[in-house]
């Protein structure tokens, strides 16, 4: 297939280019939060940070992404896909330059705020190419190749991290981001064509993005803090309940004073996504925390440097990659509830089985086999979460539809990462000895023994989900 110009100039792509396009930023935004967790002992003793305040390096990032990413999906579709993308691009490279120089504690955390806010950007509208490019078979097989690229990047984040960090320093995980970022942007401008919702309002709803984004930090911040103060802190209470009042206050704003809301309630009067964002919700949550603990057992416990730590990972990568591939293959055959209830089953037994670790556990006995029961849960879970996410939305709010799930996914990995944190602080806090090797494990096994409760939550969430949705007919 040969591309050639339309009226505008811009080349009709063949399809694995503009796929490739779409793919290559979502693998860049989803590779940032793993990357960086492989890095993180690593930031933690140059940056001179503690260990609950170490997670605000993933949590600024994560709360930033979570807390715009309806703004935009929204703005993929009012001000158009290629614009939003190349916005979104230029922002997240940029700031991962701020990101590899900085100095401080301070200034990484700042930063990687702003890099949440460009991956916030970015991400829906990659998910929005594909919807408004492909069609019919087209379609799952597309989302089937976005969502192994999203689950792949968590995985191969934690062996590329690894590496930078161990052969170069780990600024080296921010600057890699730069010549994807600047590949991204040259195939983009070359070969991606305008398309935006023409009826859409050309306002943006910027008091909802502010109060989303302002209740999530708080509530996150409040939760952080319990690690500190406790649960009964009278100011850690005030900051988790301002958050809570902020997100009602947020909802009531979308429902009856904002003129062109950032979250149209209507949107969840469709079961399929309101079922596949709750489910979205609490596998994200339970899948976040999975890379952190797994990222500071392998070093803190097991001795490993940072190589040897991505290269630990490299097995779930493929077994992300595998299920990914299967599930969308099967997708339209079978529906997508029946993947959902494997994924997040399988899921809670490698959660199950992976809070047995111990301060004499071997990677290859105890470790690699429950690890990758995970990694290919998460490869079949991705797929039809987002086909049933955006099944049955119509077209002009695909970027809307792709943004509530990403929102779901983020707010779920912030919130948990930020209350398991604090779990297994505090069950390492109750020895003598806080920091050993046992007191360490004790509170990471806490952590996946609640992300198997909370995946198993996922497997009610997702029998919800219509059982026709995403089958073909």
């Amino acid at each position: 297939m040969n591309a050639h110009k339309d009226h505008h100039g811009h080349r009709h792509a063949p399809d694995w280019v503009i796929l490739t396009i779409a793919c290559l930023a979502q693998f860049m935004v989803v590779l940032d939060v793993s990357i960086v967790n492989v890095a993180l002992p690593s930031m933690q003793r140059d940056l001179h940070f503690t260990l609950d305040s170490a997670q605000w390096i993933v949590n600024a990032y994560v709360i930033a992404f979570a807390g715009f990413l309806l703004l935009g999906g929204r703005a993929a579709d009012i001000a158009g896909r290629r614009r939003v993308y190349l916005v979104g691009i230029a922002i997240f490279t940029i700031a991962s330059i701020g990101a590899g120089f900085s100095a401080t504690g301070t200034q990484i955390i700042a930063v990687r705020a702003l890099q949440g806010l460009g991956g916030a950007i970015l991400s829906p509208a990659t998910l929005t190419i594909i919807v408004t490019t492909f069609h019919g078979a087209k379609l799952p097989r597309a989302i089937g190749a976005w969502s192994a690229v999203a689950g792949a990047g968590g995985a191969v984040g934690g062996l590329l991290g690894g590496l930078l960090t161990g052969w170069a320093s780990w600024r080296w995980v921010f600057f890699i981001n730069v010549p994807v970022g600047v590949v991204a942007i040259v195939l983009a401008l070359r070969y991606l064509r305008e398309l935006r919702n023409r009826d859409a309002a050309v306002r943006l709803d910027l008091v909802g993005a502010f109060l989303v984004t302002a209740s999530l930090a708080a509530a996150v911040y409040g939760v952080v803090q319990t690690a500190t103060t406790g649960w009964g802190d009278t100011a850690t209470l005030a900051w988790i309940g301002g958050g809570l009042l902020g997100l009602v206050a947020f909802v009531g704003w979308e429902a009856s004073v904002a003129s062109h809301p950032l979250m149209p309630l209507r949107l969840f009067r469709s079961r399929s996504l309101s079922a596949a964002n709750a489910t979205m919700l609490l596998v994200g949550g339970a899948f976040f925390t999975m890379w952190y603990f797994l990222t500071f057992f392998y070093q803190q416990v097991l001795g490993y440097d940072a190589v040897r730590t991505g290269f630990a990972f490299s097995p779930m990568a493929l077994a992300i990659i595998v299920g990914a591939q299967l599930s969308s293959r099967l997708v339209r055959r079978v529906g997508v509830r029946p993947l959902l209830v494997a994924g997040t089953l399988l899921a809670t037994v490698g959660f199950w089985w992976t809070a047995a670790l111990t301060p004499h556990s071997h990677y290859a006995t105890d470790v690699v086999v429950p690890s990758v029961m995970c990694a290919f849960a998460i490869g079949l879970l991705f797929t039809p979460l987002a086909t049933a996410a955006t099944a049955g939305v119509d077209r002009a709010d695909a970027g809307l539809a792709s943004g509530v799930l990403n929102t779901s996914r983020q707010v779920g990995g912030s919130v948990a990462l930020a209350a398991l944190g604090t779990v297994a602080i505090d069950r390492s806090a109750t020895f003598v000895h806080p920091f050993s090797a046992i007191a360490l494990v004790n509170g990471y096994d806490w952590a996946f023994r609640l992300s198997a409760a909370i995946t198993l939550a996922a497997l009610v969430t997702a029998l919800v989900v219509p059982r026709a949705a995403g089958r073909k007919h």
